[in-house]
Protein backbone atom coordinates (compact mmCIF):
# COMPACT_ATOMS: atom_id res chain seq x y z
CA UNK A 1 0.00 0.00 0.00
CA UNK A 2 0.98 3.60 -0.50
CA UNK A 3 2.53 5.53 2.41
CA UNK A 4 -0.17 7.33 4.35
CA UNK A 5 -2.79 4.80 3.24
CA UNK A 6 -5.54 4.08 5.71
CA UNK A 7 -8.71 2.04 6.18
CA UNK A 8 -11.82 2.64 8.26
CA UNK A 9 -11.64 1.23 11.79
CA UNK A 10 -14.78 -0.88 11.42
CA UNK A 11 -13.55 -2.40 8.15
CA UNK A 12 -10.17 -3.24 9.74
CA UNK A 13 -11.83 -4.99 12.71
CA UNK A 14 -14.05 -6.98 10.34
CA UNK A 15 -11.29 -7.85 7.83
CA UNK A 16 -8.97 -8.89 10.69
CA UNK A 17 -11.73 -11.19 11.98
CA UNK A 18 -11.93 -9.43 15.35
CA UNK A 19 -15.67 -8.95 14.77
CA UNK A 20 -18.15 -11.39 13.19
CA UNK A 21 -19.90 -8.73 11.11
CA UNK A 22 -19.31 -5.18 9.99
CA UNK A 23 -22.20 -3.97 12.15
CA UNK A 24 -20.59 -5.69 15.18
CA UNK A 25 -17.32 -3.92 14.32
CA UNK A 26 -19.19 -0.59 14.16
CA UNK A 27 -20.73 -1.30 17.58
CA UNK A 28 -17.27 -1.99 19.08
CA UNK A 29 -15.94 1.27 17.65
CA UNK A 30 -18.93 3.42 18.63
CA UNK A 31 -19.25 2.07 22.18
CA UNK A 32 -16.53 4.48 23.34
CA UNK A 33 -14.28 1.87 24.98
CA UNK A 34 -11.85 1.56 22.05
CA UNK A 35 -8.60 3.54 21.92
CA UNK A 36 -6.67 4.22 18.74
CA UNK A 37 -3.11 5.46 19.33
CA UNK A 38 -4.09 6.46 22.87
CA UNK A 39 -7.18 8.48 21.88
CA UNK A 40 -10.70 7.41 22.79
CA UNK A 41 -12.67 6.66 19.62
CA UNK A 42 -16.45 6.92 19.28
CA UNK A 43 -16.81 6.68 15.51
CA UNK A 44 -16.33 3.74 13.21
CA UNK A 45 -14.89 5.84 10.40
CA UNK A 46 -11.63 6.67 12.24
CA UNK A 47 -8.65 5.97 9.96
CA UNK A 48 -6.31 3.09 10.83
CA UNK A 49 -2.79 3.11 9.43
CA UNK A 50 0.14 0.71 9.56
CA UNK A 51 1.75 1.08 12.99
CA UNK A 52 -1.46 2.18 14.73
CA UNK A 53 -2.11 0.79 18.21
CA UNK A 54 -5.66 -0.39 18.90
CA UNK A 55 -6.76 -1.23 22.46
CA UNK A 56 -10.27 -2.43 23.37
CA UNK A 57 -12.07 -4.91 25.61
CA UNK A 58 -13.10 -8.17 23.96
CA UNK A 59 -14.71 -11.14 25.73
CA UNK A 60 -13.76 -9.88 29.19
CA UNK A 61 -10.09 -9.20 28.37
CA UNK A 62 -8.25 -6.13 27.15
CA UNK A 63 -6.85 -6.68 23.67
CA UNK A 64 -3.95 -4.52 22.46
CA UNK A 65 -2.87 -4.76 18.82
CA UNK A 66 -0.30 -3.12 16.54
CA UNK A 67 -1.41 -2.91 12.91
CA UNK A 68 1.21 -4.54 10.69
CA UNK A 69 -0.58 -4.44 7.32
CA UNK A 70 -3.77 -3.08 5.81
CA UNK A 71 -6.13 -5.71 4.43
CA UNK A 72 -7.46 -5.81 0.88
CA UNK A 73 -10.16 -8.40 1.63
CA UNK A 74 -11.64 -10.52 4.42
CA UNK A 75 -9.59 -13.64 3.94
CA UNK A 76 -9.10 -16.82 5.94
CA UNK A 77 -8.11 -16.63 9.64
CA UNK A 78 -4.43 -17.32 8.90
CA UNK A 79 -4.31 -14.36 6.53
CA UNK A 80 -6.19 -12.15 9.00
CA UNK A 81 -3.74 -13.00 11.82
CA UNK A 82 -0.89 -11.52 9.75
CA UNK A 83 -2.54 -8.09 9.79
CA UNK A 84 -1.71 -7.36 13.43
CA UNK A 85 0.59 -8.25 16.33
CA UNK A 86 -0.85 -8.76 19.81
CA UNK A 87 0.86 -6.67 22.44
CA UNK A 88 1.32 -7.65 26.07
CA UNK A 89 -1.07 -6.02 28.52
CA UNK A 90 -0.52 -5.94 32.25
CA UNK A 91 -3.24 -6.71 34.73
CA UNK A 92 -4.14 -3.69 36.84
CA UNK A 93 -2.50 -3.87 40.22
CA UNK A 94 -4.36 -3.30 43.42
CA UNK A 95 -3.09 0.04 44.68
CA UNK A 96 -5.08 -0.10 47.96
CA UNK A 97 -3.40 -3.34 49.07
CA UNK A 98 0.07 -1.96 48.38
CA UNK A 99 -0.62 1.20 50.38
CA UNK A 100 -2.04 -0.68 53.37
CA UNK A 101 1.17 -2.74 53.75
CA UNK A 102 3.39 0.33 53.92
Amino acid sequence: MVDGASIRLDRFLWFARLAKSRSAAQAIAEKGTLRLDGRRIERSSAPVRIGSIIVFPLFGKVLALRVEALPKRRGPPAEAAELYTRLETQAPRNVDAAESEA
